[in-house]
């Protein structure tokens, strides 16, 4: 199930490990990233639009793309 695009900031990225969490401002919540979610190369306070999916573990975001803020 896909929700809608939502718009955060990388709290935290390890391009070694191929991970990382989204912040979503509005409401404070972390997000799970992983290397095959990402569109473009992000690092730690980029300002990312994605999209949530819901996986076995929960929520994971992909389609992660930097915007301009």
């Amino acid at each position: 199930m896909e929700s809608e695009t939502r718009t955060g900031k990388v709290k935290f990225y390890n391009e070694q490990k191929g991970f990382g969490f989204i912040t979503v401002e509005a409401d404070n919540r972390d997000y799970f990233v992983h290397a095959t979610g990402l569109l473009d190369r992000i690092t730690k306070d980029d300002h990312v639009q994605f999209t949530l999916i819901e996986n076995e573990k929960g929520l994971k975001a992909i389609n992660v793309k930097k915007i301009n803020s």
